[in-house]
């Protein structure tokens, strides 16, 4: 119990200075850190409209913040979801260029697979050059989010542009049959039910299954998953692969449900911003669902931090990046024996009483 309330206080207390920190930088700009705070939870969570908004950006964070939670399970820094997340947006707008879909549900499910299977073979390509090659993920995986960008702008901007698009290159609008629907005529999409459902899904297999277990020891201990002969680079890049097909499933969801067509508007940063929900998290799917809400809020707040306080619309971004270094400012806490340190300062501050006492006793 006392591990469990430690694993939640720190990123709290993580979150709670960050907040305070951004009071300091808005108080700079001469805006009142109170009102600053007060709107931002009211742009998130003040009426049924806000919550619309910040459900809408969640369904995106949560499947991101998969991308990077599972290889982290299995021992890997994944930063690379961006990628992932435009070329499985660009595969579900494209497919339609190569074959005609069924304008029903099962013509949006194989949308839907094409990203997730694109956003798979991505991320799962990091993986392989870390287990082969050698080559860093971190920064292999960042660097195939580049490429994975320029692609996506080569071919929306080329090949794939629809003539009608003048001032905006974007492919073909899909055919609303093969669009992802509101919730009961609400704003909020089915996506949103997706990513939950993905959570909770690979929530339970990690902790209940037994490959999600030998997921586990790979990351955990890589040692003894050698000693019992556990195949750590096929569990690897299975890990990515199911991270990588969740990026690239959201970018589906985000052609389907939102933008209708995959034009710029889908590098939105959804992918960098899943890295700080999958930390915050500590990499446990079920406890991504609620910090990607939050996260979503905020993000959901920086327009009306504009409208009222003149505030830049980044701002919400300077919150998150100070958020990130606070949890892991936190995370080196992790382990510290308070008992230990406590007793070490007690020490320390004797010795520097009796030295003191000593020199004025010399004098």
């Amino acid at each position: 119990m006392r591990k469990t309330l430690l694993d939640a206080a720190l990123p709290i207390g993580a979150l709670i200075a960050a907040l305070l920190v951004f009071g300091v930088f808005v108080r700079l700009g001469g805006v009142s850190p109170v009102q600053t705070w007060v709107l931002l939870f009211e742009g998130a969570f003040g009426d049924w409209f806000s919550w619309q908004n910040t459900l809408t950006r969640a369904a995106p964070l949560m499947l991101t913040a998969l991308c990077v939670a599972l290889p982290a399970r299995a021992g890997l820094v994944i930063i690379g979801g961006e990628g992932a997340l435009v070329l499985g947006g660009l595969a579900a707008a494209g497919l339609p260029y190569l074959t005609p879909l069924p304008g029903n549900v099962i013509g949006t499910v194989l949308l839907c697979a094409a990203a997730f299977a694109v956003g798979a073979a991505w991320i799962a390509l990091a993986g392989a050059l870390r287990q082969y090659r050698g080559v860093n993920e971190t920064i292999s995986s960042l660097l195939l989010a580049y490429t994975a960008i320029a692609i996506f702008k080569q071919l929306v901007e080329g090949p794939m542009r629809d003539p009608a698009t003048l001032n905006k290159p974007s492919t073909r609008s899909l055919d609303e049959a093969l669009r992802i629907g509101g919730i009961a005529g609400s704003d909020v999409h089915w996506g949103l039910v997706i990513g939950v459902v993905a959570c909770i899904v690979l929530g339970l297999w990690l902790a209940l299954t037994a490959r999600g277990f030998a997921v586990r020891v790979v990351g955990g201990n890589p040692r003894t998953a050698q000693l019992v002969g556990l195949p750590a680079s096929a569990l690897i890049l299975l890990a990515c692969g199911l991270g990588g097909g969740c990026a690239g499933l959201a970018g589906a969801i985000e052609v389907a449900a939102v933008q209708t067509n995959a034009n710029a508007s889908l590098i939105a940063g959804y992918g960098y911003a899943g890295i700080l929900v999958s930390f915050i998290a500590r990499h446990n799917p079920f406890a991504i669902i609620p910090v990607a809400i939050l996260f979503g809020g905020f993000g959901a707040a920086g327009s009306l931090l504009q409208r009222r306080l003149d505030l830049p619309d980044a701002s919400v971004q300077v919150l998150q990046g100070i958020a990130f270094v606070m949890i892991l400012a936190s995370e080196a806490l992790r382990g510290v024996d308070w008992k230990a340190a406590g007793a070490r300062f007690r020490r320390s501050a004797v010795r520097g009483d009796v030295q003191v006492a000593a020199a004025g006793t010399s004098t």
